[in-house]
């Protein structure tokens, strides 16, 4: 089940009378928790309760996307690094997606202890992944029996599994995007004492003490991260097309 909750066609409308937005409707971004879930600090973002089930107010859903779009907007045009975490299977291909697209790193997998508040020791495993990865693709290990060879291939395996997508984190992340936060909370804790920024998607289960800008929404469904890591995709496509135009302006004045 992608949802918490099936709700009627009758039951969306009378929930939303015309003012949210359609295409929240149609991600199902106001699907929220069991009343019996949501944080009282969430309460703020309660439209209504349907069946049990907290539903979720789109018009303070639009505000809050609006806040996390100019923020990220901001940090692109400053060629802010991107770390993109969601460990849930519906998020993956949504995640790798915008993370490639941009060149950031990103968490599918399993977050591994130590990603920003140890990235020295880190660092040196990428390193260390590239490596073998680059031996193995030029025949520098060949000089070794076939069970040693069998040995490094589960070890390249493993690497790739946890490190993989953090072959481009070659620095410390400026910003961490995150799907879910209630269920990743080692790598907000880890944001949090390093003072980076974080910006989530979050279901009424959520703290909101622990975000920077948080939109309140349907975590769990793949339709729903989309529309998400959609808006933060253009948001960072607009930054970059920033950053490229006061290049040229500055190019320019340098010339005159």
């Amino acid at each position: 089940m992608t949802h918490d909750i099936v709700m009627t066609e009758e039951a969306k409308t009378s929930a939303y009378p015309g003012e949210a937005s359609r295409e929240m409707i149609e991600a199902g971004v106001f699907y929220g928790r069991k009343k019996s879930k949501t944080n009282p600090k969430m309460k703020q973002f309660v439209f209504g309760n349907r069946g049990g089930i907290d539903v979720i107010d789109l018009q303070k859903t639009a505000q809050k996307i609006e806040e996390a779009i100019g923020f990220v907007k901001e940090k692109a045009r400053n060629n802010a690094l991107f770390l993109f975490v969601d460990t849930e299977p519906a998020a993956e291909s949504s995640i790798m997606e915008i993370a490639k697209e941009f060149g950031m790193p990103y968490v599918t997998l399993r977050w591994v202890g130590g990603t920003v508040t140890n990235f020295k020791i880190i660092s040196k495993r990428i390193e260390h992944l590239k490596k073998v990865r680059e031996d193995l693709a030029t025949g520098a290990l060949d000089k070794y029996t076939k069970k040693e060879r069998v040995e490094m291939d589960k070890e390249v395996k493993k690497l790739e599994q946890l490190m993989g997508g953090l072959e481009n984190l070659l620095r410390e992340p400026d910003v961490l995007v995150v799907i879910n936060p209630t269920l990743h909370l080692a790598a907000i804790r880890e944001a949090q004492r390093k003072k980076i920024p974080i910006v989530a998607f979050a279901n009424m289960d959520a703290d909101p003490d622990d975000i920077d800008y948080l939109v309140p929404g349907n975590d769990k469904a793949k339709s729903s991260i989309a529309w998400f890591l959609k808006n933060i995709e253009k948001a960072i496509k607009e930054g970059i097309s920033m950053r490229k135009v006061a290049a040229v302006e500055a190019g320019l004045k340098s010339e005159e």
